[in-house]
């Protein structure tokens, strides 16, 4: 079978970087461009590696099986929608991305028999951790969740926060209970509200990413922990979502269904 052929966006990226590090090391695939809008003119080196600091001009230049991309929001959108057109599959890990414009995504698609993945996190244990508190809150009333990542994270909370919260929701009928605040002397300090679920964010150097989930009932607490210590973490998770994407028609959201988890 011959090597997927694996193309990265965002690769000037800390995370983008990554993943094309990932992809050379991995049996299987091979790394054929890379796209980033600080990049120059399009160029191919030695190896044959494409680079270019647009979607269309790396399309025009070499046509990948799966497009691996790590921007934002809107790089996002723009990246599952040029690959769609093109015929190229798409992995993301861009977050921020609504629910509305993943619906459309979705359909355009299924409709164009392309294959795409979605995911706010692709380290194993975060998503076990999202399918253990969707579990563990049909058997709480209350609950917070802690979310810390490094100083350069553009979005609060994390897009991995908001899809614990989702899954949570999920896994009970109705929202969490809450107590009410007499006096809160720092606006915000009970953190934003999704569900019932208090959602606190933090951001300083030294942090990779860290989500914590903290039920509460009477006389007992349980606290669900997840840390990334490095961007290495996310890299197996990428490489499933990769080679499962090359057999996908249409859209999946999150790794869960990846890895045979309903979350």
């Amino acid at each position: 079978m011959p090597d997927i052929k694996v193309a990265v966006n965002g690769i000037l990226g800390r995370m983008g970087s990554t993943v094309a590090a990932a992809v050379q090391r991995e049996q299987g695939m091979a790394m054929i461009g890379g796209v980033d809008s600080r990049l120059k003119a399009p160029s191919t080196d030695e190896e044959g590696i494409v680079s270019a600091n647009t979607l269309h001009d790396l399309f025009v230049r070499t046509k990948p099986d799966v497009l691996v991309d790590f921007t934002n929001a809107t790089g996002g959108e723009l990246a599952m929608r040029a690959c769609i057109d093109a015929g190229v599959r798409c992995v993301s890990g861009s977050t921020g991305i609504d629910d509305s414009t993943l619906a459309d995504i979705g359909v355009k698609a299924w409709e164009a028999k392309v294959g795409v993945i979605s995911a706010s996190n692709f380290a194993l244990g975060c998503v076990v951790l999202m399918h253990l508190a969707k579990t563990a809150s049909a058997h709480f009333e209350y609950a917070d969740i802690i979310e810390s990542h490094h100083e350069n994270k553009v979005d609060a909370p994390s897009g991995t926060a908001l899809s614990i919260a989702r899954a949570m929701a999920d896994g009970r009928s109705g929202d969490f209970s809450q107590t009410e605040t007499e006096l809160e002397l720092i606006d915000g300090t009970r953190g934003g509200t999704m569900a019932g679920i208090n959602i606190h964010s933090a951001r300083l150097p030294g942090r990779v990413a860290r989500h914590e989930v903290v039920f509460g009932a009477e006389g007992q607490t349980l606290t669900l922990i997840h840390d990334s210590t490095s961007r290495e973490s996310f890299m197996p998770g990428v490489m499933l979502a990769v080679r499962r994407v090359m057999n996908t028609d249409g859209l999946i959201v999150g790794l869960g269904p990846v890895i045979g988890l309903d979350v």
